[in-house]
């Protein structure tokens, strides 16, 4: 049955046939029941808004919608013009009628599921900046020592640049003032303070002797001053954001202060302005829950005492280390400093190995490690240690990142704590890089584009193994860590790394004049195209002139710049379809009723009005017009409100409600307008695979499709194994095609912005695209009949905003799918908010993404990973790493003042995902289990001669045991830039999900020898049971424990995950029940059969003929029981399973193996 065809419809817009089989249907599989301060200043040159913010008017559709009488009367006229059937026999008629009731019950459900997400908010969009900097900052320097690199030359050099690029005059100025002692002693102990103010009254040779008892600082009469100023300075900051003045700002201050500890001094800082501010913001605001991020190259460690015992705080800090040789020489500058008590978890290092790291790199720690566990947490304010002694050319950090590199860092911040982000001056001693770099930040705060990076590459091998030493810290304790890094073989064939290549030029960046920020197309031309006989069919002519209303609604329209639409002209089609298919459907003009519909029925889910050609031709056209606009720098991106859809459409076939393929033909019109292959990246987040896509760009490597849809492994439409993650393109552009195809529905802002930082964005900023183009579909949105699905309005805005910063900001949204009005008409009013420079809301608290959409991402992953360095995130060795530098220097870690208990804390639980996680049988830390970190490596122990089997094999879960360093009360270890996959749970954390007991057996067992430096050898023919459904899997990718007896005979006991993201697909037993001595169900041995956990299938073994291997890999089902030993492998996490959910069916195997019930574990 064809998507166009005619028959009723639910509310669901599954078609509603009278034993018709057909073919294949784009609402096939849908669940019946969807869970459905204004500041006078003239506009800017990226277009932001100059006039007064105006209050938006309530989002809850009014009695009588704008503009809904010509609507109507449009429609009218449409219908008249219609092909209606004279007479409709009475169970059409009570049909119909049923489906209009249910359409309406429909949308008034989804409407209060919206209010529920906060859409009904009257806020004004904030797009101002505010900008502290007082030259009396200038008044201190070192009396002793004129080439001290913190001295006022710091500030001149970025007056002076600020100045010239006119920043100074497009920033809201704020006052400075004197932070006061009550206020610094909200980090500072009394003592302290009161010893800093007394300097103002020393003499140079006093000052001198008390500056040389600290590390690294000057004292100067006005030094206390300056830094309560500085202090100040920021505090202001604070009470502008959080008090709705300004949305961002930036404070231009000296000293630094994130060194400084609760009674010293270090490294140029006297008092901490950063952790000062957080503890301000919670004391006078009350903010729950505060990000701060240090970029500085040196580590932070005074905040990082602060923060962590403190669960309010996330602290994340990215510096040098090069195994501890580098200042502060603190152990607990490395990754394994993960906080303390309470706050455990909340303190995030990501230490650099090596020098010359590069924007590359930076942007990877922010995407695989900082933007997901932001949003996990979600901060209500984002505060920056922006040091810039990470730039090229700073004598200090010998690293090479750009001003570039730092607007993109800023870009991804603004999207949380719904824009509330302050930068405050660090560190940064090349004068004219320090200038470049704060110019660069103060830009993007402003809202304009981020610079396309050159040459950005991808991250190194030492930043990819510095990343996957932090991931396997956390995982422990952030759900949206689990399964981060992947275990990947080292024979495996991956992109090469390149060795790096000597720094470039600096690049000279230029902002663009802009006459406006945002175009946006729509026709009401378009609104002709219809069904001629089922007026409830989903595409319908509504879609956009509901979203138009919306965007006029909500005053978007005005604050874009109107485009006209234009028809493509043939041309611009020819590039992407054959001459003959669009004389065919230009032919269509002139069908009659019932030609249209037989022409209609040659194609895949498709109608056919006379009106189809030119609707078609215009929705293109106008697209292309935009791709004109924004390449001719007339606007800087843009909104395109067309229809019907194009992304399905192929070269000669109209295909899923679609007849040109729009942004196809706008990316060649782009590269041709272009005259050379530009680099377009196109992302397609409708919900359904966009094949047409797909097939015109696979053998392209200028062009990079990216799809995230649903595939119900190739049963939702378009069907087929088409978008199959296994679908990469075709040489030359082998990997230039991207699948990351959903199993299955629900899928929402969790998945979507997990897909996002740990495969979109890191493939796209490697390939550095030149364009962005959106196949805009909203039919993943909640409420969404066809898609089943739940991402939010917000979710889609964030997803907007990470694109944003590719591109230089070129992005253009076009409309695909989406069939819920209210869904549709949110959606896209909330991504043109973020591409007119709004802030993206602050999201509600989500749930973690669901396992079964960390497969699918994984899967990408894996797949990828050949041909996309930056998705290269593996599990390293774990090894310990002492600092080697004779300096190293242990100072007393600061006690912080905890702040009372803050409402809404989050706490970073790994929480059982799913409603059957629940029953998990672990012991009190369940709650906080992970799936990720119970696989380990092979350990091997052998037990003493008068040690008891039976005590050896009780249920243990056993734990590798590197060795281990202590500081204070923080367990650590290091990680080494090792390639060897690891997966082993992190020391010196509490391992959630470690049965109670686990200690306590580890002392029965030896484990002085590590497995790695066993002996290599063949596996024993005793031991091919142990990974016998593993197809082909080693040992070493199991956990194992050798037993010896007194005999030497050898036992093998196999420790299974006491938990999987998987055991959602166990099905109910049959009610026939099990029967174990089933011959295999393709070659009929009885021979070391398995039953599928998901169909009940029996088939043999890898070591008979292997059919079980064939059927996971034909069906995708993880999950098999072995009728030999009831051992329960899971072929997507490579282990065996021991779960609550299992024992029912092995219950039933071994009544039917032994007839009696399975003894239980006492």
């Amino acid at each position: 049955m064809k998507k166009g065809d005619s028959g009723a419809r639910s509310s669901t817009g599954r078609r509603e046939v009278g034993g018709v089989k057909g073919g294949r249907d784009l609402r096939k599989g849908v669940p019946s029941d969807p869970v459905g301060a204004s500041v006078d200043q003239t506009m800017t040159s990226t277009g932001q808004d100059s006039t007064s913010t105006r209050q938006l008017r309530s989002r809850q559709p009014p009695a009588s919608p704008p503009h809904s009488s010509s609507e109507d009367t449009t429609m009218r006229t449409v219908k008249t013009d219609a092909a209606v059937p004279s007479s409709l026999s009475l169970a059409e008629v009570k049909k119909k009628g049923r489906m209009k009731k249910l359409s309406q019950a429909t949308g008034q459900d989804l409407i209060s599921g919206l209010e529920e997400l906060d859409l009904n908010r009257e806020t004004k969009a904030l797009s101002h900046t505010g900008l502290v900097f007082d030259e009396q900052l200038n008044d201190f320097y070192c009396l002793w020592d004129d080439s001290f690199p913190e001295s006022p030359k710091r500030l001149y050099a970025i007056k002076e640049q600020l100045t010239q690029e006119g920043l100074l005059d497009r920033c809201i100025s704020i006052q400075a003032r004197f932070a006061q002692k009550k206020e610094l002693m909200l980090v500072h102990s009394k003592e302290y303070v009161d010893l800093m103010e007394s300097t103002q009254h020393m003499n140079e040779a006093e000052l001198r002797a008390l500056a040389d008892t600290y590390d690294s600082v000057f004292l100067h009469p006005k030094s206390y001053s300056s830094t309560c100023l500085a202090s100040g300075s920021v505090l202001m900051l604070v009470d502008a954001v959080l008090e709705a003045k300004v949305r961002n700002g930036m404070a231009i201050i000296r000293p630094p202060g994130h060194h400084a500890q609760h009674s010293r001094m270090d490294r140029y800082c006297m008092f901490n302005h950063v952790a000062v501010a957080a503890r301000y913001a919670q004391e006078k605001y009350g903010v729950p829950r505060i990000l701060i991020v240090d970029w500085n190259v040196h580590h932070g460690q005074g905040i990082q005492f602060t923060f962590e015992e403190d669960p309010s705080v996330l602290y994340f800090s990215i510096h040098r280390y090069e195994h501890g040789q580098f200042s502060p020489h603190l152990k607990a500058s490395n990754w394994s400093a993960t906080g303390s008590s309470r706050g455990q978890g909340y303190n995030i290092n990501v230490r650099w190995n090596q020098v010359g790291m590069r924007d590359a790199d930076y942007i990877a720690a922010f995407l695989h490690i900082l933007l997901p566990v932001a949003f996990e947490f979600q901060p209500e304010l984002v505060l920056v240690a922006a040091g810039y002694d990470a730039l090229q050319g700073d004598p200090k950090g010998k690293m090479a990142v750009t001003p570039a590199g730092f607007a993109h860092l800023t870009h991804l911040l603004m999207g949380l704590a719904g824009g509330k982000l302050i930068l405050s001056l660090e560190g940064g001693y090349n004068c004219r890089s320090l200038a470049e770099g704060v110019s660069a930040s103060l830009h993007t705060l402003l809202g304009d584009p981020c610079p396309i990076l050159e040459s950005l590459g991808a991250p190194c091998i030492s930043a990819r193994n510095s990343i996957s030493c932090t991931l396997i810290a956390l995982e422990p304790f952030w759900q949206v860590l689990v399964q981060a890094a992947v275990t990947l073989k080292e024979d495996e064939e991956m992109a090469k790394d390149v060795d790096p290549l000597e720094p470039a030029a600096p690049q000279i960046l230029t902002w663009p004049v802009l006459q406006a920020r945002t175009g946006l197309i729509y026709d009401q031309r378009m609104m002709s195209h219809y069904n001629l006989k089922d007026n409830y069919h989903p595409e319908k002519p509504q879609r956009i002139s509901r979203i138009a209303s919306h965007l006029e609604e909500w005053g978007l329209s005005e604050r874009c710049l109107t485009l006209p639409a234009r028809p493509a002209t043939d041309a611009e089609l020819l590039t992407c379809h054959s001459a003959e298919y669009i004389t065919h459907l230009r032919a269509t003009e002139k069908m009659k009723p019932r030609e249209l519909h037989r022409e209609a029925s040659n194609y895949d889910s498709i109608y056919i009005c006379p009106s189809t050609f030119t609707c078609a031709q215009l929705a293109t056209g106008s697209v292309c017009h935009l791709v004109e606009a924004v390449l001719a720098g007339k606007v800087l991106n843009g909104t395109a409100v067309v229809r019907p859809p194009g992304h399905h459409a192929e070269r000669d076939a109209a295909c899923g409600f679609c007849f040109f393929n729009s942004v196809a033909v706008a990316a060649r019109h782009a590269q041709a307008i272009s005259g050379r292959a530009l680099r377009i990246l196109i992302v397609d987040w409708d919900i359904h695979h966009g094949n047409g896509t797909q097939h015109m760009f696979e053998d392209d490597p200028s062009v990079l499709y990216i799809s995230l849809h649903r595939y119900d492994r190739g049963t939702f439409f378009p069907m087929g194994n088409e978008g199959a993650s296994n679908q990469i393109g075709q040489a030359p552009a082998l990997g230039f095609t991207v699948n990351v195809a959903w199993n299955g529905s629900q899928i929402g802002d969790p998945d979507y912005l997990t897909a996002w930082h740990r495969l979109v964005l890191p493939i796209a900023y490697e390939f550095n695209p030149e364009l962005v183009l959106v196949s805009a579909g909203f039919d993943a949105a909640r409420g969404d009949p066809l898609g089943g699905c739940q991402v939010s309005p917000d979710g889609y805005a964030h997803l907007t905003h990470l694109l944003m910063g590719l591109a230089n900001g070129r992005i253009i949204l076009i409309l695909e799918g989406g069939y819920n009005l209210t869904s549709i008409s949110e959606s896209m009013a909330a991504c043109t908010r973020t591409l007119l420079g709004d802030a993206p809301p602050l999201l509600a608290r989500m749930r973690p993404p669901l396992s079964r959409a960390l497969v699918s991402i994984s899967e990408t992953v894996y797949i990828h990973h050949r041909y996309w360095r930056s998705v290269q995130i593996k599990r390293v060795e774990v090894k310990e790493e002492e600092p080697s530098n004779s300096e190293l220097i242990t100072k007393k870690k600061q006690q912080p003042a905890i702040p009372t208990s803050a409402k809404g804390m989050a706490t970073p639980k790994a929480n059982i995902q799913e409603a059957d996680m629940k029953e998990a049988t672990l012991a009190s830390a369940v709650e906080e289990s992970t799936p990720g970190q119970a696989k380990s490596n092979t350990t091997v122990a052998k037990l003493t001669q008068d040690q008891s089997l039976e005590a050896a094999t009780s249920e243990t879960v056993l734990n590798q045991t590197p060795s281990v360093e202590t500081l204070g009360d923080t367990t650590l270890t290091s990680c080494t830039d090792s390639q060897t996959p690891q997966s082993s749970t992190v020391q010196g954390t509490t391992p959630h999900g470690s049965p109670s007991h686990q200690d306590e057996s580890l002392g029965t067992l030896d484990l002085s020898q590590k497995a790695e430096e066993a002996p290599a050898s063949p596996i024993p023919e005793e031991e091919k049971l142990l990974g016998e459904a593993a197809g082909g899997q080693d040992l070493d990718d199991s956990i194992v424990v050798g037993f010896e007896d007194s005999d030497e005979a050898t036992f093998w006991a196999v420790t299974p995950l006491p938990w999987c993201p998987h055991l959602t697909e166990v099905c109910p037993i049959p009610a026939t029940g099990l029967d174990v001595t089933q011959p295999c169900g393709v070659c009929g041995t009885l021979q070391e059969n398995w039953v599928c956990l998901s169909c009940y299938q029996v088939c043999c073994s890898r070591y008979v003929k292997a059919h079980m291997i064939r059927h996971h890999e034909e069906t995708g089902h993880p999950l098999v029981l072995s009728f030999v030993d009831m051992s329960t492998w899971c072929y997507h996490c490579q282990a065996y399973v021991h779960h609550q959910t299992l024992i029912d069916v092995k219950n039933t195997v071994y009544q039917n193996k032994f007839g009696e019930d399975m003894p239980q574990p006492h």
